[in-house]
């Protein structure tokens, strides 16, 4: 059974076209290209070149899979940025000591507005790549080397 309890269904076309690219994505490696073996949102296995692959979606509970989507979260990191540092001062400007307690929100937003700006960046730039040279995007699946490593020994 697969992961969302949909049945899997062998498919012997498919174990072959994963079998060549997985056998080419080897080749490729050993003469020092940067690959990244990964599935398509098909779920076919493709070898993508490295400047084709920006941020790996799906890693954790955030399921952001996109440049835009990413630059909603920075635009929002950077919009709570902006008020807890309104929060921190607004008490100095009534003449009270500040509001040490968005010291935490400013700091981890601080951090993640610029993060996310440079995962977006880089989406955006494999998305423009992958498009330019006809490539499928990539889908969310880790690749089971030791899987590929046995249908090779066929």
């Amino acid at each position: 059974m697969h992961q969302n309890g949909q049945i899997m269904v062998y498919d012997r076309e498919r174990e072959r076209h994963n079998d060549a690219v997985y056998a080419e994505h080897k080749r490729a490696v050993a003469a020092g290209e940067k690959r990244v073996l990964r599935t398509t949102s098909t779920g076919e296995l493709h070898s993508y070149p490295g400047d084709e692959i920006g941020f790996s979606p799906g890693r954790g509970q955030a399921q952001v899979s996109t440049w835009w989507g990413m630059g909603i979260l920075m635009v929002v990191s950077g919009a709570t940025f902006i008020a807890m540092c309104w929060m921190f001062l607004l008490p100095l400007w009534q003449g009270q000591g500040p509001e040490w307690g968005v010291l935490w929100p400013i700091g981890i937003s601080g951090f993640f507005t610029p993060y996310a700006y440079f995962l977006a960046r880089d989406e955006y730039r494999a998305t423009q790549l992958r498009k330019r040279r006809g490539s499928p995007k990539p889908g969310t699946g880790n690749v089971d080397i030791n899987l590929l490593e046995l249908g090779q020994k066929d």
